[in-house]
């Protein structure tokens, strides 16, 4: 017993002393991006598979290890670039030792050029996974930049003086939401085939399926 606390303390020197910092941030990096890929992806494939996939129960099961495979690992190894870039920018940067005003930029380009930019060999399409995430980022952003935008005295020289900035920032959801809406529904009326898969069959489930029933039952319980 005594061997093995010898051993643990021995490694908690180890993986807690600064000069190792970095590298282990890496390692806990790439856990944590696993991890919190797998809690997010395998509720979602868990929903989305067994409700619109049709097909037995053993290849539901597959595309869902499948797909929470995936995300946990592409989080992982981008954890892992971004986190290897930021180290090496900063130890030999312009500025040796300190982090520069652009190095998460340049290792975030990196990263999701190298994890997220690629097409599958084998039929050269965009993983729906990686749309997905990509996806979900680029809305994100877009939403902070236009919050931004308007941030008074620091956003745009024009919209963001405090009373205008109040102004937009009041009205602007609304508008945005109905845009939002407005715009999918036209592309999902005339142009589903452009539209994320997954989203195009939940809009197709709620929306298309419910012009058709036959008795009490596939009105109110099941589909047709």
């Amino acid at each position: 017993m005594s061997a093995l606390e010898g051993l643990k303390a021995a490694i908690d020197r180890i993986i807690l002393d600064p000069r190792y910092h970095d590298i282990f941030s890496i390692v806990k990096a790439a856990r944590n991006g696993a991890v919190y890929g797998a809690k997010v992806r395998f509720p979602h494939a868990l929903v989305m598979i067994l409700l619109f996939r049709s097909g037995p129960i053993r290849e539901k099961l597959h595309l869902i290890f499948k797909a929470t495979r995936q995300h946990a690992k592409n989080l992982a190894k981008f954890a892992t670039v971004y986190k290897l870039t930021m180290m090496a920018l900063k130890h030999y940067g312009a500025t040796p030792g300190k982090e520069g005003p652009y190095d998460t930029f340049l290792s975030g380009l990196l990263g999701g050029y190298l994890v997220f930019g690629g097409r599958s060999p084998r039929s050269g399409k965009i993983s729906s996974v990686n749309q997905q995430i990509v996806i979900y980022v680029f809305a994100r952003v877009v939403l902070a930049t236009a919050r931004l935008s308007v941030k008074p005295n620091t956003g745009l020289p024009i919209i963001s003086t405090p009373e205008i900035s109040d102004k937009i920032s009041h009205h602007a959801w609304p508008v945005f939401a109905s845009l939002s809406w407005a715009c999918v529904m036209f592309l999902f009326r005339w142009h589903p085939e452009d539209l994320q898969p997954s989203l195009r069959s939940s809009m197709h489930y709620i929306y298309q399926q419910s012009n058709d029933w036959d008795s009490l039952r596939t009105l109110v319980w099941h589909n047709k």
